[in-house]
């Protein structure tokens, strides 16, 4: 048998009674091939959205939307537990606990009128703290020993509410403590993810992608031979199959391909929650909980990647192109920095930049949402020179999106982009701004958002007709 396997179960994968059975089937299977077997799971879906707008409604000076939230999640709860585990009442108790936290929680941020970071965390970690033992209760239901566990207990974190940071060496040495006995006596502990708790015991939480950075993080902290994350999808698709049905499962993504997907809006795994253990060496799968006979993505390390040139494109909408132009620009130093200082200040991250030659224009996107207060930040900031024609205008666009197309193999296979381009034209869209990564991994075209669908279906005919070869680059 292997030695130590984490599985990792999504919202989706833990949103009823039938989803759980799911998991009880995989945790049973791999019981038998495995000695320890760890679960970390997520709020069950949608419970960590409604908590958070319960909070916002408190904010605002409704307290009744708390109180009917939790009565609506302490039915789903307990609906689930009718079915999976229905004499299960110290889950029944703690459920109804943490609910009535909760709205005691809507109240003082009523009262207060504003909701802190540390106030949302405690919020937002209820959800999978009443995931953990609910799964768990299923589990012992059906014979396989579990006990849940609080990740606040384990995974020690810094103090920065909402984007919590892990100290791995103190929280390797709190799993000795709490899970490996776990194992010794042959249970599969339950482990709620997206949580922590920094030293003085507060809860935290790990921002974006939380609770998969929690698989990686007891997948290193266990020294883990496996990690398995567990989605709604088969793995990573070659694109969105809303987009184009012929969208397939893509066996294998290195680290930095995956990353490329991730940040341009592919429902994929944060980067965060790959880089630990990647660098650690642990096998990683994505997989489906609902087709557990189907082998999913492996994600290797950078240069082990296999398949062929393109592996996959997506498109990232919602964003905005600014353009700041002027013949005076050209040679006069600062001018970048200056504009990417400007944007910075007002707290907005640039997805993609954008140069002439020749210095007399700088164009980046933005978020929409952002654009405006982004133009009004660099007409301040260049004032003098908007007054002495230097620069001639700094424009936003209308609503675009990036079309990425990620793989290994662009390196040292020539023509892929003459071949992305033809692909494109063909279809009627117009490329307006276009980057390259150094790593030479993806190409990124910006395009009005209309034409959005119609590029990806265009570069996804290239993957789809492509042979699959390999390449170590990357």
């Amino acid at each position: 048998m292997k030695d130590t396997l984490v599985l990792k179960f999504g919202g989706t994968s833990v949103g009823s009674a039938k989803a759980i059975r799911q998991i009880i089937e995989i945790a049973r299977r791999a019981k038998t091939e495995w000695h320890n077997v760890a679960i970390v799971v997520s709020a069950m879906s949608g419970v960590t959205d409604a908590l958070l707008n319960g909070a916002a409604a408190a904010v605002a000076g409704d307290e009744l939307i708390a109180e009917k939230t939790a009565a609506e999640l302490l039915k789903k709860h307990f609906d689930a537990l009718d079915e999976l585990a229905p004499d299960a009442e110290e889950v029944r108790d703690f459920i109804e606990s943490s609910l009535n936290e909760f709205v005691t929680l809507a109240h003082a941020i009523r009262v207060l009128g504003e909701a802190s970071p540390r106030a949302l965390d405690a919020i937002a970690s209820l959800g999978e703290r009443m995931s953990a033992p609910v799964v768990s209760a299923a589990l012992r239901h059906t014979g396989i020993g579990s006990e849940g566990v609080d990740a606040r207990e384990v995974v020690l974190t810094d103090s920065l509410f909402q984007s919590a940071v892990p100290d791995l060496d103190a929280t390797t040495r709190n799993a000795q403590r709490v899970l490996w006995p776990l194992f010794q006596a042959g249970k599969v502990p339950v482990i709620t993810g997206f949580i922590g708790a920094n030293e003085q015991g507060v809860v935290t939480t790990l921002g974006r992608g939380g609770s998969d950075f929690s698989g990686a993080i007891f997948g290193v902290v266990l020294d883990a031979d496996e990690v398995w994350i567990y989605t709604d999808v088969t793995g990573v698709m070659t694109t969105d199959p809303r987009i184009d049905p012929r969208a397939r499962t893509i066996p294998e993504l290195s680290f930095r391909e995956i990353s490329e997907l991730a940040f341009y809006g592919a429902k994929v795994l944060h980067p965060k929650s790959i880089r630990p253990v990647v660098e650690k060496g642990i096998t990683l799968w994505v997989k489906n909980t609902f087709a557990p006979e189907e082998a999913g993505t492996r994600i290797v390390a950078d240069g082990l990647a296999q398949l062929g040139d393109l592996r996959a494109v997506t498109a990232f909408k919602g964003q905005s192109i600014i353009t700041v132009e002027g013949r005076g620009m050209i040679g006069i130093p600062g001018i970048a920095a200056r504009t990417f200082g400007a944007v910075a200040r007002e707290n907005t991250s640039i997805v993609m930049i954008s140069q002439a030659s020749s210095e007399q224009s700088i164009c980046f996107v933005v978020p929409s949402s952002t654009a405006d207060t982004v133009v009004k930040a660099l007409e301040h900031e260049f004032r003098l020179e908007l007054n002495r024609r230097d620069i001639d205008s700094i424009q936003k666009s209308g609503e675009t999106a990036i079309i990425t197309i990620v793989g290994a193999g662009m390196r040292t296979t020539p023509g892929l982009a003459g071949k992305i381009f033809t692909a494109t034209g063909n279809a009627g869209v117009n490329v307006i701004a276009i980057a390259q990564g150094s790593s030479e991994c993806s190409i990124s075209l910006v395009v009005d958002a209309p034409d959005a669908q119609k590029a990806v279906l265009a570069v996804h005919e290239l993957i789809v007709n492509s042979s699959p070869e390999r390449s170590d680059e990357c």
